[in-house]
C-alpha cells in the first residue's frame, strides 16, 4: 500500500497542477470539481486567535504578514512539500511560477503585495486565493488553507457587509465534505464564545472532520487550565483537541527562530504540571503529523471516487477536444489536407440538407409546388386576351390588308405576348431556389463543427460557394428563359390544325368570312389563344423545375467548391496557414483543455501507481 508521503504528495501535485491552470475550486469553473474532490485542511479562527502563529509553527518559518485588524484578506492556499534532508528551503507562488523565494521575509512581502493587487491598499477582502507552495525538509506533506479571521464588527475603511462576507467565504470552504476543519480557539477565552467552533458545529455537527486547536495556553490566568477542553469534556469532537504554545510577541520581536520555538514548546508541555501527561499529544509538531496522518486516511478512502471523477472528466475533455478539433500540422501538405477535409465536412452537411437528412431542402420543392403555380395563376392573361386587346393586336397584325380566313399573324403576336409573361415566374423560381441554396450554405457552414475553429476559412468557403451559386443561377436563368423562348419560337401545329374544323362546325366558311370582324370572331380568337397558352402552361410548369434542379441544385451538389479546390491547390504554404488562422478564443480553449487533459491523465496514472505501490 502507498505511504502517507506518497498519497499526500500526490494530492499536493494535483492541486498545484490545478492551481497552475487557474482551477482552485469554489467557483463556476467546469473543472473545479477535481480540486473540490481533493481533501485539504481549512484553518478557521477569529481575529487574533493565533492562526498565523500556528501555521508558521507548522512550517517552521516566519512568512505571514502580521498586524492589527484583518491581516489575512484573501485565502492563502498553502501546500507543504517535504524534501530530502539538507536541501534548501524555498517557496513558489502560482502567480510567479518560475521564481523561487529562499528569503521568507520576501515571501511575506509578496503575500502582502499580491493581496493589495486585488484588494488595493484598503481593508477590503477578496475570495480570490493566493497559492503558495513551500518545499522544505522540516515540513510534512500537507495542504492548508488559511482563511480570513472571523470578526464581529467592521472597522474603519470596511463595508458593513464585511462580517457576513468573511463568514460566507469561510463557509464556502468548510462546508465541503472533503474539507478538514482546523478550528483555532484561544485558551484564554471561553470556548463557548469561539467563532471557529460555532461555525464548525454548523457545518460539521457530528464533529467528524473538525480538529480543535487551543492556542495561548501559556497566557491563561494562574491557577486555571484548559484540561476540560483538551480532554473533550467541555466540547466533544470525534477528532482530538491539540494544545499549542505560540511564540510571544517578545519572541517575535526578537526574531526567535520557529525551530527554537518548537523546542521551547516541547519543553513547556513536558514540564507543565497541568499538561505533562498529555505532552506527547500536544504541540505544533504533533498537530502537523496528526493532520498529515488523518489527511492520508481521508485520501485513501476517497481514491475510488477521485479516480471515478478523473475518468469522467477525461471522457468529457476528450469529447470536447474532438469537438474543438485537434492541432493541425505546420507543413503545407498537412494544411492542404486539413482544408480539403474541412471542405468535405461542409459539403457533406450541405448535401444532407438537400437530400433530406437535415431540414431545408424541402423549401426548394415548395418553390415548385406552391410559388411557381401561384405565380402562373396570377399572370394577367385576362387583360392580354381581352376583347379590346385582341381586336387591337389582330388589326395591327393585318396592316392595310385584312386577313382572309384566319388571322395567323394576330394569333402569333397574341401567343408570343402571352408566353412572354412566363419569363417573370421562370426567373422568380430561379431566384427563389438561389436564395434557398445560399441559406443552406450559410446554415451548413454554421453546423460544420470542425470549421468553427477557422473563421477565415469559413469566410473563404462562403465566398466561393456564393460565387458558384451565382454562376449556377445565371446558367439556370438562361435555361428557363430559353425554354420560354422555345415555346414562342415554334408553335404546336396540331393544335391549330383543329381550328378550321371547329370553325366549320359553327357554319360554312362563307359565313365566317362575313363576320370575321364581329365580336364573336374576336372572342373565338381569344378563346383559342387562351386554350393554347393553357396547354403551354402545363409544359412550362413541369419543365422549369427540371431546368432549375438540373442547373442549380444538381450542380450545387456535384461541384459547389470545385473552383475553390483548384484555387486552393495553387496557394503557397503561407496562404494556406492564413486560411487556418483560428479564432483566438477557440485556440485558448483548446490549449486549456489540452493542459487539463494532460493533468487529469497524469493524475490518473499517479493515483494508479500510488494505489498499487507496496
Amino acid at each position: 500500500m502507498a505511504t502517507m508521503e506518497s498519497l499526500i504528495g500526490l494530492v499536493n501535485r494535483i492541486q498545484r497542477a490545478c492551481t497552475a491552470l487557474g482551477d482552485y475550486g469554489g467557483g463556476d469553473n467546469t473543472f473545479s470539481s477535481l480540486w473540490d474532490a481533493l481533501p485539504s485542511v481549512a484553518v478557521v479562527g477569529g481575529q487574533s486567535s493565533g492562526k498565523s502563529s500556528v501555521l508558521e509553527s507548522i512550517v517552521g518559518r516566519d512568512f505571514l504578514p502580521r498586524g492589527s485588524g484583518i491581516v489575512t484578506r484573501r485565502p492563502l492556499v498553502l501546500q507543504l512539500q517535504k524534501t530530502e534532508d539538507g536541501q534548501q528551503e524555498y517557496a513558489e507562488f502560482s502567480h510567479l511560477p518560475r521564481r523561487k523565494f529562499t528569503d521568507f521575509s520576501m515571501v511575506r512581502k509578496e503575500i502582502s503585495d499580491e493581496t493589495d493587487r486585488i484588494t488595493g491598499k484598503t481593508r477590503q477582502i477578496s475570495p480570490v486565493p493566493i497559492h503558495l507552495s513551500i518545499y522544505s525538509p522540516n515540513v510534512v506533506n500537507l495542504t492548508l488553507v488559511d482563511l480570513p479571521g472571523l470578526t464581529k464588527v467592521a472597522v474603519e475603511g470596511q463595508p458593513d457587509s464585511v462580517v457576513q462576507d468573511i463568514e460566507n467565504m469561510v463557509r464556502s470552504y468548510v462546508e465541503k465534505p472533503n474539507c478538514v476543519i482546523l478550528a483555532i480557539s484561544p485558551a484564554n477565552q471561553d470556548i463557548a464564545t469561539s467563532d471557529a467552533i460555532k461555525l464548525a458545529r454548523e457545518v460539521d455537527p457530528m464533529g467528524e472532520r473538525t480538529f480543535g486547536v487551543l492556542t495561548k495556553l501559556d497566557l491563561m490566568d494562574k491557577g486555571t487550565n484548559a484540561l476540560d477542553v483538551l480532554e473533550g469534556r467541555a466540547y466533544r469532537l470525534q477528532q482530538p483537541w491539540v494544545g499549542i504554545v505560540n511564540r510571544s510577541q517578545a519572541d517575535i520581536n526578537k526574531n526567535v527562530d520557529n525551530i527554537v520555538a518548537r523546542r521551547n514548546e516541547r519543553e513547556y508541555f513536558a514540564t507543565s504540571p497541568d499538561y505533562g501527561h498529555l505532552a506527547s499529544k500536544m504541540g505544533s509538531e504533533y498537530l502537523a503529523k496528526l493532520l498529515s496522518k488523518h489527511l492520508e486516511s481521508v485520501i485513501r478512502a476517497r481514491i475510488p471516487s477521485i479516480t471515478s471523477l478523473i475518468n469522467k472528466s477525461i471522457d468529457e475533455l476528450e469529447s470536447e477536444m474532438d469537438h474543438l478539433g485537434r492541432p493541425i500540422g505546420v507543413d503545407a501538405g498537412a494544411q492542404l489536407y486539413t482544408i480539403l477535409e474541412l471542405c468535405r465536412a461542409f459539403d457533406r452537411i450541405f448535401k444532407e440538407h438537400l437530400d433530406g437528412g437535415r431540414p431545408g431542402g424541402d423549401r426548394i420543392y415548395g418553390v415548385f409546388d406552391n410559388q411557381l403555380p401561384a405565380a402562373l395563376r396570377k399572370l394577367p392573361f385576362d387583360r392580354h386576351l381581352s376583347m379590346q386587346n385582341v381586336r387591337k393586336v389582330v388589326s395591327e397584325a393585318d396592316g392595310y390588308q385584312p386577313h382572309l380566313i384566319a388571322p395567323e399573324q394576330g394569333y402569333r403576336r397574341l401567343i408570343e405576348g402571352a408566353l412572354n409573361l412566363y419569363r417573370g415566374p421562370a426567373e422568380a423560381s430561379v431566384d427563389a431556389v438561389h436564395f434557398v441554396l445560399k441559406e443552406l450554405v450559410r446554415k451548413s457552414i454554421g453546423e460544420t463543427q470542425e470549421l468553427r475553429r477557422f473563421p477565415t476559412l469559413q469566410a473563404e468557403i462562403a465566398s466561393a460557394a456564393s460565387e458558384a451559386l451565382e454562376r449556377f443561377r445565371e446558367d439556370s436563368r438562361k435555361t428557363v428563359l430559353r425554354l420560354v423562348d422555345m415555346e414562342s419560337s415554334y408553335l404546336t401545329v396540331d393544335f391549330f390544325r383543329k381550328l378550321p374544323q371547329e370553325v366549320e362546325k359553327g357554319g360554312s366558311p362563307a359565313a365566317t368570312t362575313v363576320d370575321r370582324y364581329t365580336e364573336g370572331h374576336f372572342r373565338r380568337i381569344g378563346s383559342n389563344v387562351s386554350s393554347y397558352v393553357g396547354m403551354v402552361s402545363e409544359t412550362v410548369k413541369n419543365s422549369i423545375p427540371k431546368a432549375v434542379v438540373y442547373c442549380q441544385v444538381r450542380e450545387a451538389k456535384q461541384s459547389l467548391l470545385n473552383h475553390f479546390y483548384i484555387q486552393i491547390g495553387k496557394r503557397e504554404g503561407k496562404q494556406l496557414a492564413q486560411l487556418l488562422d483560428e479564432d483566438p478564443a477557440l485556440m485558448g480553449r483548446r490549449q486549456e483543455c489540452a493542459k487539463r487533459l494532460e493533468l487529469y491523465k497524469a493524475a490518473r496514472d499517479e493515483i494508479d501507481s500510488v494505489s498499487w505501490a507496496p
